[in-house]
């Protein structure tokens, strides 16, 4: 953690999305002060969700995530809701719930109890669709208007989306439901979709510029939905977490700046 600050710092990256492990790792009291000393901001935390089993402990774990993200002064807590019951990614597929809709339900009725305790904290969820292919194991959100047919069930305050490049450039509703979304939209992710993808694809992210998405419409759209907060790189990528940190970061805002800042 403070080596992921010091490096905002040294690159003149203004604001750090956390991961909850990472926070536990640290500690939640240091890594609030490692943020505040650096005249950080906290862009959002990752992640709560996971709520498609209907189990009260995902609900206790999201309420914890919910007051980590208050700590922390984050605006929003990223919400991957959570694949069919029984299937664990990256693991053999054992006794499963094949009922994807009473899955979505089970989501929308977690959502119904967090988000008014979320409200009063002052964090909003943000639900994240997935690419379809995580739709098994990680998300049965797939799609940007999936994920706002349930936001649009609670105030805006409490339940926003976001819109990751990575997860949505597929999609041939993606503009229309941007602008749809408007001021749910609680984060703007960007990293690029790799072709091929690798054997687990969950490290099929790049560096802008590396694969198949083009930025500028997506990013345009966004900007005309009125969405001004930060913009969060997010790659998951196992030749870029092996690389000097100092030349991935000098990499991604060269990118950034040319693909994404340009739009």
């Amino acid at each position: 953690m403070a080596e992921a600050v010091d490096g905002c710092v040294r690159h003149g990256v203004e604001a750090i999305g956390l991961w909850r492990q990472d926070v536990a790792a640290q500690g939640l009291d240091e890594t609030v002060k490692l943020v505040t000393d650096a005249g950080l901001r906290v862009s959002s935390l990752c992640r709560g969700g996971f709520l498609t089993s209907g189990d009260a402990a995902a609900l206790d774990d999201n309420r914890r995530a919910i007051d980590e993200a208050a700590a922390l002064g984050a605006p929003c807590l990223v919400m991957v809701v959570g694949g069919l019951p029984g299937v664990v990614p990256a693991e053999p597929l054992g006794a499963v719930d094949r009922d994807l809709a009473g899955a979505r339900e089970r989501v929308a009725e977690a959502l119904a109890v967090l988000a008014p305790y979320a409200g009063e904290r002052g964090v909003r969820l943000a639900l994240e669709p997935l690419h379809p292919m995580y739709c098994a194991d990680r998300a049965v959100l797939s799609t940007l208007g999936q994920a706002l047919d349930l936001a649009e069930r609670h105030p805006v305050e409490q339940v926003g989306v976001v819109v990751d490049t990575f997860h949505v450039w597929w999609d041939p509703q993606v503009l229309e439901q941007i602008a749809r979304a408007g001021e749910r939209i609680a984060s703007y992710q960007v990293c690029d979709f790799l072709h091929p993808l690798p054997q687990d694809v969950l490290l099929g992210r790049g560096v802008m510029g590396d694969g198949v998405i083009d930025f500028a419409p997506l990013t345009a759209a966004v900007a005309a939905a009125g969405y001004a907060g930060d913009i969060e790189v997010e790659i998951f990528n196992a030749d870029v977490w092996a690389a000097d940190p100092d030349e991935v970061l000098a990499r991604v805002k060269a990118r950034f700046g040319e693909l994404v800042e340009s739009a």
